[in-house]
């Protein structure tokens, strides 16, 4: 991740620099677009949702998006997906949500419909409670940056020559994820309303905090 929403093949040098945002879990970021139909009922998008144009979130205030220039040639990925996120919360506990996309060129003459269409190929959640164990979870020090190793699972795909490749990172995903209160509880499930706290989110991308995505790369 670079500076002005740009993604690179290259590392960031900066000595300090981030990218922030306001995360107030009583307006997450939806999984899906609205309206969002019953999930087994009539016309439901839950079987396609994971192919959804996520440009609906894209201009979201709580949503970081990065992206590449237009790609020279086409970039194979095939293998495991590693998100590598640098980040701290003004809170106690946080979800980080990353989402590896496709992102059509504005003018997709192959098929209209798909011009500028943000599709997305890779995605995870982490919540930051289990930083350090998954048995033993523990509360966050505000605004102390941790390292995130978010496996973003296997995937085979061409980023085509013309395409751009974008990186998206949010804290809400409503419902698919839970709402974490961004406060600290034994147990989220006995979260008490007053727990739920906005926080501000900061995605690090200095040379020390070099937040970034392992891309199993083939080359030609």
């Amino acid at each position: 991740m670079r500076a002005d929403g740009k993604l690179s093949f290259e590392a960031p040098t900066e000595k300090e620099a981030f990218d922030s945002y306001v995360s107030d879990p009583a307006r997450p970021v939806p999984y899906r677009n609205r309206p969002v139909e019953a999930t087994y009922g009539p016309g439901s998008r839950w079987y396609t949702w994971l192919t959804e144009d996520q440009r609906f979130v894209h201009n979201r205030p709580d949503v970081l998006s990065w992206e590449t220039d237009e790609l020279k040639e086409d970039v194979v990925v095939t293998g495991n997906l590693l998100a590598n996120l640098f980040a701290s919360t003004t809170g106690t506990d946080s979800d980080w949500i990353v989402k590896l996309i496709d992102v059509y060129p504005e003018n997709y003459t192959l098929e209209l419909k798909m011009s500028g269409y943000q599709l997305m190929i890779a995605n995870d959640v982490f919540r930051g409670r289990y930083r350090n164990s998954f048995e033993k979870p523990s509360p966050m020090k505000p605004d102390e940056v941790n390292k995130y190793a978010i496996d973003l699972h296997a995937a085979n795909h061409v980023f085509k020559k013309g395409h751009k490749i974008m990186v998206q990172v949010q804290s809400t995903w409503f419902p698919l994820i839970d709402r974490n209160p961004q406060t600290y509880v034994p147990n989220i499930f006995e979260a008490k309303e007053s727990d739920f706290k906005v926080a501000t989110q900061k995605v690090h991308r200095s040379a020390a905090a070099p937040s970034h995505i392992l891309l199993p790369v083939m080359k030609n």
